[in-house]
């Protein structure tokens, strides 16, 4: 299939810890859009289970991508600089798989999840701005327990020790981000999240602030084609 668009694409980064809501917001972006444009949704984290369980597009990944992968998942690691070509054809299947377009406009979610990330992908995405959802621990913990997004239904990486390992990772290496995105000009939406807010009220919230500050790389009209 060939390519309707060309690199780097326009991206916004949702940011968040674990059991924040990132991915069922993802969804209702998709669904209804931001800034004026079609929206899809990069579920990374959907991304990796859907390889390892034998999901669409995982026939493109060798043996050991596959092994690699389980180990990522049941572990609760995060990708380092080595292994950013994986984390490449992951996006490129996706891209090809929803038929992107120059038009469109990518939402990241569960990458880039580390500074070394954020270079990389500076080569296939642009990030004009960041939705960050701000959750405290004892908000995430409210939330799994609910299941507030509706989202962690036999989710096996939701276990206490897990968790815990992942907010301690998002606060040491993934939170930096911001301050990151924020020297290189990006916008930063922060939206708070309560351990009942759902993603329809977390959506609303950020419409209200899109609309009144939104990045100034959409204000002109979209790249045609």
């Amino acid at each position: 299939m060939r390519n309707t668009y060309t690199l780097p694409i326009d991206a916004v980064l949702l940011l968040g810890p674990t059991g924040a809501g990132k991915s069922p917001l993802g969804e209702a972006i998709e669904q209804r859009g931001l800034f004026g444009r079609k929206c899809l949704h990069l579920d990374f984290g959907a991304e990796l289970r859907s390889a390892v369980s034998g999901g669409k597009g995982s026939a493109a990944y060798s043996p050991e991508e596959l092994d690699f992968i389980h180990g990522v998942l049941e572990r609760g690691l995060l990708l380092e600089n080595e292994h950013f070509p994986l984390a490449k054809k992951i996006i490129t299947i996706f891209l090809e798989q929803k038929g992107f377009t120059q038009r469109d406009l990518l939402i990241l979610n569960g990458i880039p999840r580390h500074l070394a990330q954020a270079k990389d992908i500076e080569e296939i995405a642009r990030v004009h701005s960041l939705i960050v959802l701000v959750c405290s621990a004892e908000e995430v913990f409210c939330r799994l327990k609910n299941n507030a997004g509706r989202d962690r239904t036999e989710r096996r990486d939701d276990g206490p020790k897990l968790v815990e390992k992942k907010l301690k990772i998002f606060r040491e290496r993934t939170a930096p981000l911001v301050a990151y995105y924020q020297q290189q000009g990006s916008s930063i939406c922060n939206i708070e999240v309560s351990g009942e807010m759902t993603a329809s009220q977390a959506y609303e919230k950020l419409s209200a602030l899109s609309s009144a500050h939104p990045p100034v790389a959409f204000v002109a009209e979209p790249p045609q084609g």
